[in-house]
């Protein structure tokens, strides 16, 4: 039985395009959303597992700005960058090329584990006016309060990437084992929106090109943290964190935003780490009130 999207008629409004692009000698699929002439382009990097689509409902809400969608290398269209070690060094440096031929001077907008790739890219010299962070990572994973469960993701995939190739990605796919990861993050009490976001992460969380890929990005992810990079970062940044967040428990985001320069927080309750699905909307103004004017000027 399908499932109904709840942005599905604001996204439906919005003019889309597929693209590819050469970069670092692998081939990167983008989509690009909203008004050629738009005031501001925003160039929107997915978190782990995800692809573009993830970020779809924030897009839906803000018609009247540019959105340039890109799926991270090894995830959704995009396939893996040829030789390389999926690591942050990798995603860092494959943003900056992506950016700097499709989006130049783009603001920057990251999601989880993009928020990090986001803010490697920028620390190192990604150039952008302004940069946006959407349920950043600003804690070291395995010291939230959901430490034991990322220990047994670090078994999981551990497992997936040691085990015989046909039974290792069929643990990697496993559908119980996505259902269990969506059941374990959504908040909302609002049952066909429940439905959409478990429809959205069965239908693209394992969309991956390889086991060795994810496992790659799964260090990756909880290797590293948006900390690192935060004092070094000169641009105004734009942070959107989740009261109930389990992956960065609030009260680290707003120590996080003391680390950059020149830098808000915007907090939204009733929600965890899933801004983009659950509450895109009050994420959406607050992106809206941070970019600034619109010509276009519709909601």
């Amino acid at each position: 039985m399908p499932v109904a999207n709840p942005y599905a008629e604001k996204l439906a409004a919005i003019p889309v395009e597929r693209f590819e692009l050469e970069v670092l000698g692998g081939t990167t699929a983008y989509w690009v959303y909203g008004p050629a002439d738009a005031a501001h382009t925003v160039l929107a990097v997915h978190g782990f597992r995800g692809e573009h689509h993830g970020l779809e409902p924030v897009v839906a809400h803000l018609p009247d700005v540019r959105f340039v969608m890109p799926d991270l290398p090894g995830f959704g269209e995009t396939p893996p960058v040829p030789g390389r070690t999926h690591d942050l060094d990798l995603y860092a440096e494959w943003l900056r090329a992506f950016a700097a031929s499709a989006a130049p001077d783009a603001v920057i907008l990251g999601h989880s584990f993009g928020s990090i790739v986001s803010s490697a890219a920028v620390a190192e010299g990604l150039r952008t006016p302004k940069l946006i962070l959407v349920n950043p990572i600003g804690a070291p994973a395995l010291e939230g309060p959901r430490g034991i469960l990322t220990r047994l993701a670090v078994f999981y995939y551990w497992a997936g990437a040691a085990l015989p190739k046909s039974v290792g990605d069929a643990v990697l796919r496993s559908g119980l084992i996505v259902r269990v990861m969506s059941t374990s993050m959504t908040k909302t009490k609002d049952a066909e929106l429940r439905r959409f976001v478990h429809d959205q992460h069965d239908t693209y969380f394992s969309r991956f090109a390889d086991r060795d890929v994810l496992h790659d990005a799964f260090v990756t992810s909880v290797s590293n943290d948006v900390r690192a990079f935060a004092p070094r970062i000169e641009t105004p940044t734009l942070l959107i964190a989740a009261v109930q967040d389990d992956i960065t428990p609030i009260e680290a985001e707003r120590h996080l935003a003391t680390l950059f320069p020149d830098a808000e927080i915007v907090e939204i309750e009733g929600v965890g780490h899933l801004i983009h699905y659950e509450t895109p909307a009050p994420a959406a103004d607050a992106i809206r009130r941070f970019l600034g004017p619109s010509e276009h000027g519709t909601r």
